[in-house]
This record gives C-alpha cells, sequence and structure tokens, in this order.
C-alpha cells in the first residue's frame, strides 16, 4: 500500500482543481489546550486520522488518570477511516492508542521508534496482535484511493518525529505535527526544510503548524546544547545524581548517558514507562548504552552515591510517578538523602506547577539540592519559536492558514504571526475542537460542528467517569460523608433497627458526639412520622432523610456532608 516514490511522482494535486472539490479537516483535540491531540482529514469516502494523543487531568478531576479524545465521529464513520497517522511518540500524541483502538481499529503508520514505544503500550493492553503496525521512513508515501498521506523528516525532543502531507486532488494540506528547526540534533537527520520548500513551489492548500511555541520570540535551542550542562552538573555533584524527565524523550536520556559515561557513573533506570521505553530504544539503536554501564535499581546499594545517575519519571510533579514517591518517602528502592542532587529535566505542562513545586519543597526539606528550568539550562523546548514557525510558513507559502496544538492564546499569537507575514486574514482561521472545516480553492469556512470532548480515563473505566461522578468526588473531597442505616420491615412499615449514623470526613466523631445524637433524633423523628404506607415508599423516605439532615447539618456546622441514605429492606 505504501512506498518511496520517485520526486517527481510526489506531487499529487491536479493543475486545476475543481473549486467544488471540498476536503474536511475535523480537529477532535490539541485545540485551547495542551495534549489530547488528534485531527480528522476527510476527502471524499476516506478519513485518515492524525496523531491520538491524551492529556493529563485538571486539578479538580479527582482520581482521574488521563483524558482522550471523544472519538464518535470516528466510529460512525469507520467505514471511511483508513488509519492513525503518528507524527512521533510523545504521549499527546500516542496515549490514547490503547484505549481508542479497542474501538476504532484500524493500521498504524509511524517510524520505527514511534511504534516501538507503540507496541509497549498495546501489549500492557494485551491488543498488540489484534492491531496492525505499519513502518514508514521519512518521504514515504502511503496511498489510497482518493488521499496519499507523506512522512517529512522533522526534529522535536524525541527522534523520528515527522511532519505530515495530506495530497488530495483538492490540494495539498501540511501538518508539522510538534517539530522545532534543531541544526545540529542528537541523532538523527536534520529537518528536511527542501521538502517543505518543494511543496511549497507546487502549492500547498493549507497549513496546520504547532503553535506551543508561538508566544516566544526568536529561535529554540538545539537540544545537543544542554549536553555541557549535564555535564557541568555531574562534575559538581559530591553524591548520587536523580534526574527526572518524560520516559519518551529519547535524546534527553542519550544526553545524560554521555555526561553520566564521561563523569564515570552508571545509569539506573527507574520506573515502568523508562524502563520500557529505554528498553525499546537500546533494540531499536536509538540509545547507545552497554549492559555494563546499566546498574538494576535493586543492586544501588553496591555502589558508591558519586557512581551512580538514576534516570526516573514523575518531572512533572506526577502522584504515582516515582520522583514523587521519593520526595514523600514512599518509594520503596530509593530514598532520597543529604548530598543527593535531583535534576528536573522538563518545563511545566500548564496545570502541573502546583504539583511540580510541591515535589521540589518536598526534595529539599529532605536535604537534596534540586536543579530545575528557571536555575540552570537543563531543558530546552522542542517546539518551534517564532522566527521558526515564520520560516517554515515562508517556505510553504500556504494558502490557508490554520494554528493548532496550543491554547487559545498560543493559537491567536500564531494566526497573527502569519498576518504580520502578509496573510489576508480571510485565510486565516483559528478552529475549535469538533469544528468541520470546508476547504476548497476558493474558501476556507466552518460548517458544522461533529461530537467531540474529553474521555475520562479512571483504572481500566473509559468513559464510566462522568461530571455526576466527579461532582461527588469533589463533594466528599471538600465535606466528607454522613451515612444513615436504616432496616425497615416493608410488610407492616415500621422501623426494625437504627437509625445508625457513620461520619467519614466530616467530623471527628468522639469530639462531636452530641452533633452526631441530634442528628441521629432527626432522622428517627422523620421515620416516626413516616412509619406505615409512606415508610414503604423507600425512595422518598431517602430524599427526606437527605433534605432535612443536610439542612440540619449546615446551619449547626456550616457544612454541607454527602448524606448517603441506607434503608435495608426485610
Amino acid at each position: 500500500m505504501w512506498n518511496k516514490p520517485r520526486p517527481e511522482a510526489v506531487n499529487f494535486t491536479v493543475s486545476n482543481p475543481s473549486d467544488k472539490d471540498i476536503v474536511r479537516i475535523i480537529p477532535l483535540g490539541g485545540l485551547d489546550e495542551i495534549g489530547k491531540n488528534m485531527t480528522a482529514i476527510e476527502y471524499r469516502d476516506e478519513i485518515v486520522v492524525i496523531d491520538c494523543g491524551l492529556k493529563f487531568p485538571e486539578d479538580e478531576m479527582l482520581g482521574i488518570d488521563s483524558v482522550i479524545p471523544d472519538v464518535t465521529f470516528l466510529k460512525n464513520n469507520l467505514h471511511k477511516v483508513k488509519g492513525f497517522f503518528i507524527t512521533h511518540g510523545h504521549e499527546d500524541h500516542i496515549g490514547a492508542l490503547p484505549h481508542i483502538l479497542k474501538e476504532v481499529n484500524v493500521p498504524v503508520y509511524s517510524t520505527r521508534l514511534t511504534l516501538g514505544l507503540i507496541e509497549v503500550k498495546l501489549r500492557e493492553h494485551n491488543i498488540f496482535n489484534k492491531v496492525k503496525l505499519q513502518t514508514v521512513k521519512p518521504r514515504d508515501i502511503v496511498r489510497f484511493n482518493h488521499i496519499s498521506v507523506e512522512f517529512i523528516k522533522t526534529n522535536h525532543s524525541i527522534a523520528d518525529a515527522s511532519a505530515l502531507a495530506i495530497h488530495t486532488a483538492a490540494g495539498v494540506l501540511i501538518h508539522t505535527g510538534d517539530f522545532k528547526v534543531d541544526l545540529t540534533p542528537v541523532a538523527g537527520d536534520v529537518i528536511d526544510l527542501a521538502r517543505f520548500a518543494e511543496l511549497g513551489t507546487q502549492g500547498v492548500l493549507a497549513l496546520m503548524a504547532d503553535s506551543t511555541n508561538a508566544e516566544r520570540p526568536g529561535y529554540t535551542q538545539s537540544e545537543s546544547t544542554i549536553g555541557n550542562s549535564f555535564e557541568k552538573l555531574f562534575m559538581e555533584a559530591k553524591g548520587r545524581i536523580i534526574v527526572a524527565t518524560f520516559s519518551s524523550n529519547i535524546d534527553r536520556i542519550q544526553q545524560v548517558i554521555g555526561a553520566a559515561l564521561k563523569t564515570n557513573r552508571k545509569m539506573v533506570f527507574n520506573g515502568r514507562s523508562m524502563e520500557n521505553n529505554v528498553n525499546v530504544a537500546r533494540e531499536l539503536g536509538y540509545l547507545d548504552i552497554d549492559d555494563r554501564s546499566i546498574v538494576p535499581v535493586d543492586e544501588i546499594k553496591r555502589f558508591r552515591d558519586d557512581q551512580l545517575v538514576i534516570m526516573t519519571t514523575g518531572s512533572q510533579g506526577e502522584p504515582m510517578a516515582a520522583l514523587s514517591r521519593m520526595a514523600l518517602g514512599e518509594h520503596r528502592k530509593i530514598q532520597i538523602q543529604p548530598n543527593d542532587t535531583v535534576i528536573l529535566s522538563s518545563h511545566p505542562i500548564p496545570g502541573n506547577e502546583k504539583g511540580i513545586f510541591k515535589t521540589i519543597n518536598l526534595l529539599y526539606k529532605l536535604g537534596a539540592e534540586v536543579i530545575y528550568d528557571s536555575k540552570e539550562d537543563v531543558h530546552v523546548s522542542g517546539h518551534a519559536c517564532q522566527e521558526e514557525l515564520k520560516l517554515i510558513q515562508a517556505l510553504v507559502k500556504p494558502k490557508y492558514f490554520i494554528p493548532v496544538h496550543g491554547e487559545y492564546r498560543m493559537l491567536k499569537i500564531h494566526s497573527d504571526l502569519a498576518r504580520k507575514m502578509g496573510m489576508e486574514s480571510k485565510n486565516i482561521l483559528i478552529p475549535e475542537t469538533g469544528d468541520i472545516l470546508e476547504l476548497s480553492q476558493t474558501s476556507l469556512r466552518k460548517n458544522g460542528k461533529v461530537q467531540s470532548g474529553q474521555i475520562l480515563v479512571d483504572g481500566l473505566g473509559v468513559g464510566d467517569v462522568g461530571s455526576i461522578v466527579l461532582r461527588d468526588r469533589k463533594h466528599l473531597s471538600e465535606d466528607g460523608m454522613v451515612t444513615v442505616v436504616v432496616t425497615v420491615d416493608m410488610t407492616s412499615g415500621t422501623v426494625i433497627a437504627g437509625p445508625d449514623l457513620i461520619s467519614r470526613g466530616f467530623v471527628f466523631i468522639k469530639e462531636a458526639e452530641q452533633l452526631m445524637e441530634d442528628s441521629r433524633i432527626i432522622v428517627r423523628n422523620l421515620l416516626t412520622e413516616a412509619e406505615g404506607t409512606r415508610l414503604k415508599n423507600t425512595e422518598f423516605v431517602k430524599n427526606q432523610i437527605r433534605e432535612q439532615l443536610r439542612n440540619f447539618l449546615f446551619r449547626r456546622t456550616k457544612r454541607s456532608p454527602m448524606i448517603v441514605p441506607i434503608i435495608m429492606e426485610i
């Protein structure tokens, strides 16, 4: 189905596309947010899907593990969907695949490292053997009847990142994916600017470009520049070095490995996703380290502190990640100690700042020296700044511009940047998740919406936690709960036992015995009045208990605990 064509075979546009020939872009995530990236491209009777990512839950999403896109549109059009085309292997671009492939099982196309990281996830979910993974290389083209998808080499904070050119008879669409212009990458080739320029010369209908760093002027530093920073910090460190970063940031892990080897330290990889991704990257040749330089976490006590570098997850302050457990003293194998140097090699994802600084504070209290982005150059972005965004705009010369990947202010600033470069306002459109964008040679417009939004993942449950459950969790977390247990004879409509009141997270029972006794009297009087026919109507009785007890407790405490009546019928 796919092959690497001769350069002259790459242009799929016709010389005079029909004005009525329409291609549709349907963003299903990644707009006005960081993460959850997914975009569907529909042309005639075919749909291709770009990326399939998750995002971190927001603070009010109590107990939620991750958030994935609503793919009702894809499920309703499954006969049209030809495949997922993944730009690179970060969680916000691949993390939803194990969940969504269970319902939209179509082939997944991407580069070697990206598919290696996806394979790990699919195996964990026991669906690897049910999914077709297709490996591609830069400039390879996947052809269907009406759509062809070309992979273009880019640079990012992970190897094997790609942009995508979607070729249709209506015109060419370019989606940059996450990218930057890195002329000295840690591994692999530089971004294929020549191909962007070639497509721009041939004519590009629309450009969808990464907006994450649209607020930042200038250029993004090369990933290779922070290698010197690591070496300097490693030479100065007196004890163990603990480095936290994203487990999929393979280039960053290689930089840490290089600094460790130059300072005669062994590497320890800690955290399930870190260990899995390192193993995949080593097997595929994307990480250069031999077995003799790796120490299992169970054997770290065999080495002096100044001989170790521990690579771990948790740079975003995630509660269950390894670094957070170390900071809380709950890690089973690694305890933070004085003289440890902890390096957070990442930039906070918006919304994660509170958790990150909580972790930093705890690490300092345990005596560690903590290094993070605002103190030392231990992180560079993987996203293009303004001058790189302008460069891609100038090379591609699109008819229409659609900013993607970012919160609204980023999309707006990126659209302003395109306008300053001479693009007319009528040819720029900032979309919202679920919009149907229709493009032709003569127009760019919104034409309706599809069902979209977010699905919450909680443990093994996908989509079974909604706003009502989250509201109850928030209620419980703020005001606690009072459970009322009553046993009723349904034949006579009389109370056999109770009421018994149990309080959790509301008041400490020994300090509020009178309050709970008064509450019990309120319920007992209510039940006495309802004895007979009304007591047999359990829903009515439950509602009365909730209402009267809630009002009473609020008057006495100015708190509103959740009231949970339980009526046992015999």
